[in-house]
């Protein structure tokens, strides 16, 4: 078979005038040769971290006991129960129902139990210490849906009790005190809903872990066409992901700052994504350098040189992005942040020196493939000729100001949802439709309202205040006028015995009532509902009659509320120090300020347009009642921080090859090697996250989303298309306020990017320089390449040829082949 004609002089790709620093060339060599130490090392810290510290899943916590006893909401609920004795609201329901209706004799049965839990009859009902029977008979609980078909026996613990051991005696007491004959649906609120959330949290982990392992296998087998590559690049983030596990759980319970168990499928999608992303851009080049011939430490060298600086830049950016998540006010965010923040660390730590390390020992065995024996050198070593044209094309000044205006409208049609975003917390209604606890709360809410299993209450203090009978019967009637409010219990119904106690206080100095709301007690209407209440409180207590009357709101509802609300005042600080975090690490890597600035505009263009298309999923076609409150904000550091990766990894070859020649050219020539990259980088990063969606849970599903789409976006739209555009458009103005690069490119400028006989010869001479004053590391590395040959490297291996590769000891940027060079004087001429 005849070899294919070499591309003509316009569609060859020009060559790389950059060269590497003495620093990095340094850390290059010493890396490579304590490539055995330096995995040894690793494979020690993660035998010491398995041994010494604590095991996975140690530290943390549910993200629902993040909630602060400060909250206002749960005070209100404190001081209620010392005003009455008596708590009024449950978090742990045993549902009974039958649609065409309960014997009488089971409502008695059912009254008559609960009562003899409350006298102490039960002993092995501990830690249950009360029980309080609700039926909606004759309607007597208003708002009702219908009539003698449902019980709700509302289950009361002591605050110290877990939430864990709440549902197990729930449980344990439906099981022994009811029969066939009783209907039990199941046991059910906010409490089962969250202990539940937690264990199929749990339960998925090591399914989510395996899918996403094969998926990313898979992907980087296709991508390089061989299968030690994926196999390397799954080991590297394992180490990152165990260290990360066991070092996380050791900080967590030295510095008392937990890690919700929530975290841990995000923390292992990310580590398996990001790891992933830092190995495809060392192996890339790797494959080039040895496709032009190089040896395996040299190309090993010229890989670590080039794109170390990138990653642990890269990585150290998207850390400081996701830790913005400290100077949140919200316990829940502040958690989520040193999770993120450290796992990337380690997940760059780990591929700067480890990934270097392993090419260096496998050299082209990496690429091995049963099929690789026909060929001697990779087939895609050179970028296509076509992504050439398109690179030369989109950096031309007349295409790419309309492609970025049509990028950028596009962006922000798609980012107009987000003016509907609604936020909620979701504990029952996130489990699947076929969880025992949600079907149990749907049909509670069938023979109630929506909110029957998560009430509210209204406390009122004051002197006296219990003794005013019209006027607490008034405020109750303004109440149950109130939109989204489905029913009111307070002390104006007479059909509550009065010895009891249970809204009038024996000191008479408060009043509290139980209002049911008419939808789904934490979803964002509801929270809309209860928000309006509080504002209207004040004039509906004078309009009563009441004076001296102080008002507060506990229950779900509010603890809702009060998330939802510190949540969008953390907005403002995690949005500034996010986008500060990123934009001082991009202006340290490329000197400048106006292409920060325009490449972080970009990236928030990504996230607006995520974020709508999120809010039109969700909400618009599958009617979701908001979004889970904390979903759009992970999920916007996160996509702020990775995309700042994909800045650096993209624009970061193009800076550095700038300092020898015009920008628009140096982006033509480095765009399509590094665009296939970060998208074969980025389409491994979107399916890791969007495995999340195995979780079954609404929350995981949102997040899975907004992340896979979000950094599809950022890849295939953002980085490939409309920051080159803008840089084009920008020119040399986007490296103000420094001219230092541009201004010798400027002098650089020729009509076409082949180097003149002069420079060649120049080349040349640096390249023998570089030879000759080599780190004394040289001799001792073509000797232990030599040694090195005789281990297995695949049909393609070439032992003898890599060893005399090793002697001739070129610097990571040499001279081209004679076939290049040949090429090259054609096209001259």
């Amino acid at each position: 078979m005849s070899a294919a004609a070499p591309p003509s002089g316009e569609d060859m790709p020009a060559r790389s005038r950059w060269r590497p620093s003495r620093l990095l060339e340094y850390y290059a060599i010493s890396v490579v040769w304590l490539r055995w130490v330096v995995v040894a090392g690793w494979i020690a810290a993660v035998a010491a971290s398995l041994v010494y510290l604590p095991p996975i899943g140690h530290g943390g916590s549910d993200l629902g006991q993040l909630v602060s006893t400060d909250n206002a909401a749960v005070q209100s609920e404190i001081r209620s129960y010392e005003k009455f004795g008596v708590p009024l609201l449950s978090r742990v329901s045993v549902v009974q129902r039958k649609p065409d209706g309960l014997p009488l004799s089971v409502q008695a049965e059912a009254v008559q139990r609960a009562r003899a839990l409350t006298q102490g009859e039960f002993p092995d009902a501990a830690p249950i210490v009360a029980a309080v029977p609700v039926t909606n008979t004759l309607q007597l609980m208003p708002g009702s849906q219908e009539n003698g078909t449902t019980i709700i026996t509302m289950l009361f613990t002591p605050p110290e009790v877990s939430f864990a051991a709440q549902l197990a005696a729930a449980e344990k007491f439906a099981a022994a005190h009811y029969d066939a004959d009783d209907a039990v649906v199941g046991v059910t609120g906010s409490v089962p809903a969250r202990v539940e959330q937690g264990d199929l949290v749990l339960s998925t982990l090591p399914w989510l872990e395996a899918v996403t392992v094969a998926a990313v296998f898979l992907i980087v087998a296709i991508a390089f066409r061989s299968l030690i590559a994926p196999l390397l690049a799954l080991g590297v983030a394992g180490v990152a992901i165990l260290l990360t596990l066991h070092v996380g759980g050791a900080l967590a319970e030295r510095l008392g700052v937990p890690v919700p168990q929530e975290t841990q499928p995000l923390l292992v999608a990310l580590l398996l994504g990001v790891v992933t992303d830092y190995v495809v851009f060392y192996l890339a080049a790797v494959r080039t350098q040895l496709a032009a011939g190089a040896g395996r430490l040299e190309a090993a060298e010229h890989a670590t040189a080039r794109f170390t600086p990138i990653i642990a830049t890269a990585g150290a950016t998207a850390a400081a992005g996701t830790g913005a998540l400290i100077v949140a006010g919200s316990a829940a965010f502040r958690a989520f942040g040193p999770g993120m923040a450290l796992a990337v660390l380690i997940g760059m730590v780990v591929s700067v020196t480890l990934v270097p390390a392993l090419l260096a020992i496998l050299g082209r065995a990496v690429l091995w493939s049963p099929r690789r024996w026909r060929s001697a050198e990779p087939s895609t070593a050179e970028p296509e000729v076509g992504s050439g044209r398109w690179s030369r094309l989109l950096t031309r000044p007349w295409v790419a100001a309309p492609v970025l205006l049509l990028c950028a409208a596009g962006l922000v049609v798609a980012a107009l949802p987000v003016r509907d975003l609604a936020l909620g917390v979701s504990f029952v209604e996130a489990l699947p439709a076929d969880h025992p606890t949600r079907q149990a709360a749907v049909q509670a809410q069938t023979g109630f309202a929506e909110g029957i299993l998560s009430p509210t209450e209204l406390l009122l203090e004051g002197p006296g205040v219990a003794t005013h009978e019209a006027e607490l019967a008034k405020l109750q009637q303004a109440l149950r006028k109130t939109p989204g409010v489905a029913g009111v219990v307070g002390p104006g119904d007479d059909a509550i015995p009065e010895e009891l106690h249970l809204f009038r206080a024996p000191d008479g100095t408060a009043a509290r009532y139980l209002l049911i709301l008419s939808d789904e007690p934490l979803g964002a209407s509801a929270v809309q509902t209860l928000s309006r209440l509080q504002q209207d409180m004040p004039g509906l207590v004078r309009s009563a009659g009441l004076t001296d009357v102080r008002t507060s709101i506990g229950g779900d509802t509010a603890i809702a509320q009060l998330i939802v609300d510190q949540t969008m005042q953390d907005l403002g600080r995690i949005a500034l120090a996010a986008l500060a975090a990123n934009l001082l690490f991009l202006m340290l890597f490329l000197r400048a300020l106006v292409a920060p600035i325009g490449l972080l505009a970009c990236s928030v263009l990504a996230i607006g347009a995520t974020l709508g298309l999120t809010t039109w999923l969700f909400q618009d076609v599958l009617g979701a009642d908001g979004l889970t409150f904390y979903v759009p904000f992970a999920a916007a550091v996160l996509l702020v921080a990775l995309g700042s990766d994909y800045n650096i990894f993209g624009v970061g070859p193009a800076w550095k090859e700038a300092r020898g020649r015009p920008l628009r050219e140096a982006l033509a020539i480095t765009l399509p090697q590094s665009a296939r990259a970060i998208r074969i980088a980025a389409f491994t990063l979107a399916v890791s996250f969007g495995l999340l969606a195995m979780v079954p849970l609404r929350p995981f599903r949102e997040l899975a989303f907004a992340l896979s789409v979000g950094i599809l976006i950022d890849a295939f739209i953002v980085r490939s298309i409309l920051a080159p555009a803008l840089l084009t458009v920008l020119g040399s103005a986007s490296e103000w306020p420094g001219r230092r690069l541009f201004g010798r490119a400027d002098a650089l400028r020729r009509p076409d990017d082949v180097p003149s006989a002069e420079e060649e010869a120049e080349e040349e001479k640096e390249a023998a320089d570089a030879a000759s004053t080599r780190s004394p590391h040289a001799a001792p590395r073509a000797a232990g390449e030599a040694a090195d040959a005789t281990s297995p490297g695949g049909p393609d291996a070439a032992p003898a040829e890599e060893a005399a590769d090793a002697a001739s000891t070129r610097s990571p940027d040499t001279a081209p082949p004679p076939q290049e060079k040949a090429a090259h004087a054609t096209s001259t001429e």
